[in-house]
């Protein structure tokens, strides 16, 4: 460990416990793939702290083996509720040999905490933990909720669960969310708007045959050829219309997948090839339009090549667009003003977010500020400055009081 891990300032909070808590979250392999209770080591470790902190604690299982962790902690006032979300899934290590060190050191190397899930997000469950106690150590009006959700790296299983039991009334002593504040990576950026996202695909279906007699069968693969030139078409046609917007960059149509045959039985033509398609949009988009534009594109495509299309939408997560006046968003650029002595970075979130689907199915006000680079997600080495998990504590600190305090003038 460093020696001062202070990073200057008036501390609030123990410094060496939020670096210990990002370690010992680093360490443990909660990997999103395969079967298994893949959160709950860390959920079992959360839930233990949250605990002694004497909040109140709810485990709750989204999915078979995909656990989320709430805490509650009640302020000696009424006042407004503040969320901290984040989760503890990561996505595999990969190849080891891809890494220069143990992808689960969780150690501390010249004022970097390394190992994969250090950046997305465990720094920034630890730092919205410890965070969430300072506050409460110091006293405060209103309600802080603390959400470690699900399935995150996946289809987001625990923010559609959380955001469902919050409107059926199901959450234990949470009745309404006056904020959230999403705690992933964002290199110190505030971060109110996030691109939406589609994931879609596109089955062609013709009549399997003999490559060596193809006319007796219908080949769907030279449909695909045709429906990834559409695609192509259809991002140049919206990136000319919307142009490149000045926080989230450019729309993106990307073909991600692509399933038909059989290596073993070249001579084969298949009956069905499947394209998959990676939709990154802009507030300017409307995603209903675009999916049937894309279905209605497969379908005569299929005509003209006497097959059949299937269009399914495996999700659609619409684009985030919290005003910037928003309460939640003034007060994390104050958090972040108070921790730094410098006003924040505006910034957007290349991809989605749980709080994507907290603002889509709760409706509820979310903004992304959390310690680590914006790109080094998911890439070998991954890592977080020891000065940026501090930082990101102060700033949760800071946004939560002003947060509160101003709800309850």
């Amino acid at each position: 460990m460093p020696d001062d891990l202070s990073g200057g300032g008036s501390v609030e909070f123990d410094p060496g416990a939020v670096v210990d808590l990002t370690a010992r979250l680093v360490r443990l392999r909660t990997v999103h793939e395969g079967t298994g209770a893949v959160e709950q080591p860390a959920v079992d470790l959360l839930a233990g702290l949250m605990r002694g902190f004497g909040w109140d604690v709810t485990v709750v299982e989204a999915a078979p083996g995909r656990h989320s962790v709430i805490g509650v902690i009640v302020g000696e006032r009424p006042g407004r509720t503040l969320m901290f979300e984040g989760h503890v899934d990561v996505v595999t290590e990969g190849d080891p040999v891809g890494w220069s060190f143990d992808p689960f050191a969780g150690d501390v190397v010249q004022g970097r905490l390394r190992g994969r899930g250090s950046a997305d997000m465990k720094a920034g469950v630890a730092a919205m933990v410890h965070a969430a106690r300072a506050v409460q150590l110091g006293g405060f009006a209103g309600r802080i909720v603390i959400g470690v959700l699900a399935d995150e790296e996946g289809m987001m299983l625990g923010a559609k669960r959380f955001a469902a039991d919050l409107a059926a009334g199901a959450v234990p002593g949470v009745d309404r969310i006056d904020g959230v504040i999403v705690c992933e990576p964002e290199d110190g950026e505030v971060c109110p708007v996030a691109k939406g996202a589609i994931r879609l695909s596109i089955t062609f279906t013709g009549a399997m045959a003999h490559g060596a007699m193809p006319w007796m069968g219908r080949n769907p693969l030279p449909a695909v050829g045709a429906m990834l030139a559409a695609v192509a078409d259809t991002q140049h046609v919206l990136r000319a219309e919307h142009g490149e917007h000045p926080l989230l960059g450019p729309i993106c149509l990307t073909p991600t997948v692509l399933r038909a045959g059989d290596p073993e039985q070249i001579n084969v033509m298949p009956a069905t090839a499947t394209l998959a398609v990676d939709v990154r949009t802009t507030p300017a988009v409307a995603h209903a339009a675009l999916i049937t534009q894309l279905a209605d594109t497969a379908g005569r495509i299929a005509l003209e090549h006497g097959l059949t299309a299937e269009t399914t939408v495996i999700d659609d997560r619409p684009p985030v667009d919290t005003p910037v006046d928003d309460p939640i968003v003034r007060a994390i650029l104050a958090g972040h003003r108070i921790a730094t002595g410098t006003d924040a970075v505006i910034g957007g979130v290349p991809g989605a977010t749980d709080g994507t689907i907290l603002t889509r199915d709760a409706g509820l006000a979310t903004v992304v500020y959390g310690p680590g680079g914006k790109w080094i997600a998911h890439q070998a080495d991954e890592y977080v400055e020891v000065a940026d998990i501090l930082t990101a504590t102060r700033a949760y600190i800071a946004a939560a009081r002003h947060f509160l305090e101003d709800g309850h003038r």
